[in-house]
Parts: C-alpha cells; structure tokens; sequence
C-alpha cells in the first residue's frame, strides 16, 4: 500500500529539505520512494510543495486531489490552498504561522480569517506553532525538522535512525539542533 505526504509552504521555510530527509529515511528502511518538488515562485515567497509517496511499488510522485494521508502545512495560507490534495480521512498537520503574501503587504487583498478553524472542521487537523518551538531550542529555522518529527510519529515510522538521516542532509554545524528539533516535533504529536 502507498503512503502519500504531501509538504507545503512559503519559499525559505524548508520544505524542500524535509521532504529530502522523509526520503532518505524511507529508502534506508527500503521502501520504494518517490519524491516531486514544485517550486513555483518559492525565492519570491511563493508557494513550494514537496510530494513524498512511499510503499512496496510507487509508480508516480505526483499526489493527485484527495489522495494526500498526511498534509503537513509550514504556514496556514498555503494549508487552505492545499486541502483538497488531503484524503477526506487524511490529516492535516498546520503550523499556526502566518507568512503575508505581497499582495497583503501592498493592501490589494487581506489575509483570509479563521483558517484553522475552517480546515478543523473537514478534516482531523493538529495546530502546533512549530516555529516558536523550534525558536525555543535556539533554531527558528528548525521549523522543517520539527514538522519531520510530527510526520515520523504519525505515521509509525519509528524503526529508521533518524538522527543518522539528519546528519547525512544538513550541515555539520546545525546536525545537534535538528535533531533537537525533530525530537520536539516528535514528542508533540
């Protein structure tokens, strides 16, 4: 059976990285793993999604519309855009941030009220503000290893030595506080 996470945020928050890390894992447990990365106009603060799908056989990275197990959302903005790629009995896991768009920032359009609320009642939803937790830990950029952690623990996939994959995907300087940062989103979910 295939698994599908589907990552998404604002370009700069990580998404890409860990959906780099979620892959290394799964392939070390020996699982058939394909990962798609839509960048869009990510280096402007744009939408970035990052597809991981693991299983016996994967034959596409590509999540299609309500096929998503897991959504986890590093702004709430770019939760809403994404919901309809979460399977209706899916889960969505949302930073609480709030990224403003230019658009917002120029006045042509406000930022839309009471996301959270509207995306927790369609579907069984964990808000966790893992950008002040990561800032807790001396890491406000950990936020991406953070939410890694939640999805390992979600989804049970506690027999892969995620510290190793940690320090295989980033730099040697920021291995110890990411993995502190995965061990936090972990221990929150």
């Amino acid at each position: 059976m295939t698994k599908s996470i589907l990552l998404v945020g604002v370009g700069g928050q990580g998404t890409i990285l860990a959906g780099k890390i979620l892959t290394t894992g799964l392939l070390t447990a020996g699982y058939d793993v394909k990962m798609s990365e839509i960048h869009g106009m990510s280096q402007r603060g744009g939408s970035v999604s990052t597809h991981v799908r693991y299983g016996d056989k994967v034959h596409s990275a590509v999540i299609e519309k309500g096929g998503a197990d897991v959504l986890i959302s590093f702004e709430q903005m770019e939760a809403m855009r994404w919901l309809a790629y979460l399977a209706p009995t899916g889960r969505a896991v949302i930073n609480s941030q709030v990224i403003l768009p230019q658009s917002v920032l120029t006045g042509q359009r406000t930022y839309p009220q009471g996301i959270l609320e509207e995306i927790a009642g369609k579907v069984e939803t964990t808000v966790l503000n893992a950008t002040q937790e990561a800032a807790k830990i001396g890491n406000p950029r950990g936020q991406n290893v953070l939410l890694v952690g939640t999805v390992v623990k979600l989804l049970g996939l506690d027999d892969i030595d995620w510290k190793a994959i940690i320090a295989q995907n980033v730099r040697p300087q920021f291995v110890e506080m990411n993995q502190k940062a995965f061990e936090v989103g972990y221990s929150l979910v």
